[in-house]
């Protein structure tokens, strides 16, 4: 049973996060925004619907909120008005929720006559024209307000940290399982199923997600009915999300803890990259440049090649910006969460090495999120 107690967004913030989103809505001369997304409806209200039911909120102008909400009203929600709809018909699950949502919403709210509406398009689909009461209005007049959202996701308040914080806990206990039984012989799956049950005890409840990357002498994939070999390395990149709130962080053992020179080798210039990340993030920093320092680090070692990210935000999604990438191009801000995980790659390191850390962007630099150890 979980020692940790169960977690919720704080509602006062979630109304804080109303208001903001409250100010784009009136900085783009909308009257109201429909908004669809699972993760933004509990970034605002703090409800998070079952994985199988959505939900629907308008947001007014004048800050006023309604949600819909599937079956009965939520226990945890910050909202001025909640309606319900029904998701399931004698407990079969309805495939016509959204628009079953948009319908209640419409039925709150009653019909509009301005065209100056928006949506989440992102997840939204045609559906918000029906919520937002107005049957002449053309889905290209609606007003995207994604990229807003995105934006204000990135900086992290803090009942999100504690969210993430708990998210990280679970990998924590991840690796510590991880140490304590990778060995020659062990299964993939038996390690995949051991890391899960270790999550779960320190979440106390199923987990949103758990990540992607459980295979050995691999970059990386899902786990996979095949046994470790002594001196291969063992690449756990672990993504477990709590309550929709995502950690992503990595390490690489060596199955018989006997790892050659070449892998020591390789394993201190990304243990160098990551050195390096610490010193220079701060805000105003462009992550594109940071991408770009690493990259001519990690070039200066023969035994492998860096092809992938140095990194991305997190929080209800497992990729947000700040982007570490050449194709965007980021500047690091006060507030944001993100990862690095540099790696190398090639035949002499049994497929390669990858180190992940979590970082919280503050005024002077970055607050390390990950205290797991790096060694192989």
């Amino acid at each position: 049973m979980s020692e940790f107690p169960a977690l919720q967004l704080d509602l006062s913030q979630c109304r804080v996060r109303q208001q903001r989103l409250t100010q784009v809505i009136n900085d783009l001369n909308l009257e109201r925004v429909v908004i669809t997304a699972r993760e933004n409806i509990q970034y605002l209200t703090g409800f998070r619907s079952f994985y199988l039911m959505t939900a629907a909120l308008c947001l007014d102008a004048d800050g006023r909120s309604t949600l819909a909400a599937p079956n009965a009203i939520p226990d945890h929600v910050e909202a001025d008005e909640v309606v319900t709809f029904e998701a399931q018909w004698l407990s079969t699950l309805r495939q016509d929720q959204v628009p079953a949502a948009a319908q209640a919403l419409a039925a709150a709210l009653g019909p509009t006559t301005s065209t100056r509406l928006g949506a989440d398009f992102g997840f939204s689909g045609p559906h918000p024209l029906h919520a937002l009461g107005n049957s002449d209005i053309c889905l290209n007049q609606l007003i995207d307000v994604e990229p807003q959202l995105c934006q204000l996701r990135r900086i992290k308040d803090p009942d999100e940290l504690v969210m993430i914080d708990r998210a990280i806990a679970c990998t924590h206990a991840m690796y510590g399982r991880a140490r304590e039984i990778i060995a020659p012989g062990i299964n993939e799956l038996e390690v995949f199923n051991q890391l899960h049950a270790a999550a779960v005890e320190v979440a106390g409840e199923p987990l949103t997600a758990l990540g992607n990357d459980y295979q050995c002498n691999q970059r990386g994939g899902p786990p996979r009915n095949r046994d470790a070999q002594a001196g291969e390395l063992f690449i756990l990149d672990l993504g477990p999300a709590y309550r929709g709130y995502y950690a992503d962080n990595c390490r690489t053992f060596s199955v018989d803890r006997n790892p050659t020179d070449d892998q020591l080798a390789a394993w201190q210039a990304i243990v160098e990259t990551l050195e390096m990340v610490e010193s220079t993030v701060k805000p105003g920093v462009s992550s594109r440049v940071l991408y770009e320092l690493t990259a001519e680090m990690l070039a200066q070692c023969p035994l492998g090649e860096f092809p992938h990210h140095l990194g991305h935000g997190f929080g209800l999604y497992p990729h947000e910006a700040p982007h570490l990438n050449p194709n965007w191009d980021d500047t690091f801000q006060e507030g944001e969460v993100f990862t690095a995980e540099p790696g190398l790659y090639g035949p002499s390191l049994q497929a390669g090495i990858r180190l992940e850390q979590n970082y919280r962007v503050t005024a002077e630099g970055v607050q390390r999120l990950t205290s797991f150890a790096l060694e192989l």
